[in-house]
């Protein structure tokens, strides 16, 4: 019998029996999907849902964007490179240079491009390590709410204790401080930082790094202030501190330009890249490290998978669809829909609700209500067709991160189904 003939529960058997209890996303999705296209989701039996997670916004164009997707079944026909470690590649030559052409120089900034493993914590991992190695100090700055991946050396930087208690060892070398996310003024945030570096007996050593969010995402959906972010800078600076911003999930165009950054002109030592880099879900993580920093030695960082050849086309091809639509401005003008819809129909159904985000990465924070709303909110989403998940302390934050590209009426048969949902859930 295939898995579509089954009842839901046969259907889903062989993942309870056999797949590690680690899974998560499935617990709060639990259907069968078999394929999917643009911004929607199908199921096996037919039936369709919006989808406002998009790959934790690895989506950036949707599922199986035509544009990219032929690409890559030509490079396949023609027997294009699969897997090339760091080999000289056409593949990797065409990424590199879209990437220099539409990305860095349009912007004046001259990085160098190091390919590390498939995750953004690869990526993360590889920032951290040079920064050390750079600077010969061991420490490292991170934020409140930060979150930068799972494995020990980006999980020392990620602040979620949960996460942490999973690591089953010490966590070292990381010194959290405030984030600006409205608990303390953002002048204070950094008072509390200047203060750590510049006071003797503060029992903290000078960090190698400060790494930093923008906007911090599995947070609970906080944009840093433009003036923060730039004091932020001057005061890395100022003590030789190296700064490292972690756009995985706010970078690729989901905050609006390329860089989640550009909104306060920042020059950042060290970015991180992953998630939308490579348009189609195809794994792919980069650092962007500035040449005086590139003192690696030849292999002394490596990954059997930091030459995803099909990632590269992916890219290319995003990078320059990306160009074409003037991505930028698409961008904002849907996070405008997105922010009105949920400031005018969706937080005056409760005083206590609250909206925050910019391009397109939303979250409707539900703190003050109830322990739990925000999850009935996205299971209720969930049973009238709509992917949509949570974020945040007690993950308490709606959180909004459809495909870039969604189609104005989709966008706003998504924010429909949350209204409801919304309401539904304060009725009980």
């Amino acid at each position: 019998m295939m898995a579509q003939d089954l009842p839901d529960a046969l259907a889903l058997q062989p993942f309870e029996a056999h797949e590690s209890n680690v899974r998560s996303y499935c617990r709060s999705f639990p259907t069968l999907f078999r394929r999917a296209k643009g911004t929607v989701l199908v199921d096996r039996a037919g039936r369709e849902y919006l989808d406002f997670f998009a790959g934790a916004g690895t989506l950036a164009f949707g599922h199986n964007p035509d544009f990219i997707k032929e690409r890559l079944i030509a490079y396949l026909e023609a027997d294009g490179i699969s897997h090339g470690l760091d080999l000289y590649t056409e593949a990797k030559a065409e990424f590199i240079d879209a990437f220099v052409r539409l990305v860095l120089r349009p912007r004046g900034l001259d990085y160098r491009l190091q390919f590390t493993g498939p995750t953004g914590a690869n990526a993360v991992e590889a920032a951290l390590k040079l920064a050390r190695k750079f600077t010969g100090r061991s420490g490292v700055f991170a934020f409140s709410g930060g979150y930068h991946g799972l494995s020990l050396g980006s999980l020392a930087a990620t602040a979620n204790r949960g996460k942490r208690a999973a690591a089953g060892t010490g966590l070292h070398d990381v010194t959290f401080v405030p984030y600006p996310d409205g608990r303390m003024p953002a002048p204070d945030t950094l008072a509390w930082i200047e203060r750590l570096f510049t006071d003797s007996h503060s029992g903290v050593e000078l960090p190698a790094a400060l790494i930093v969010e923008t906007v911090q995402a599995e947070g609970g959906i906080h944009p840093a202030p433009v003036a923060w972010l730039q004091d932020l800078q001057t005061l890395a600076q100022r003590h030789g501190v190296l700064l490292i911003v972690d756009d995985i999930q706010v970078g690729c165009h989901r905050s609006g330009p390329f860089f989640s950054f550009e909104r306060a002109g920042l020059r950042p030592d060290l970015v991180v890249l992953s998630k939308a880099i490579s348009g189609y879900g195809l794994p792919m993580s980069l650092l962007l490290l500035r040449p005086e920093l590139d003192i690696w030695q030849p292999g002394e960082h490596t990954g059997t998978f930091r030459g995803n050849q099909l990632a590269f086309v992916g890219g290319t091809a995003a990078l320059e669809r990306a160009a074409e639509l003037g991505l930028a401005a698409l961008v904002e003008q849907k996070g405008s829909r997105c922010r009105q819809w949920l400031q005018e129909r969706v937080a005056p159904l409760d005083a206590r609700l609250a909206v925050r985000g910019l391009g397109l990465i939303w979250g409707l924070d539900c703190a003050a209500l109830p322990e739990g709303f925000a999850s009935r909110v996205s299971a209720r989403c969930f049973e009238l067709g709509l992917v949509i998940e949570t974020a945040g302390r007690q993950d308490a934050v709606l959180k909004l991160l459809p495909p870039l590209t969604t189609p104005d009426a989709q966008l706003d048969q998504g924010l429909a189904v949350i209204e409801q949902a919304v309401r539904d859930s304060l009725r009980g």
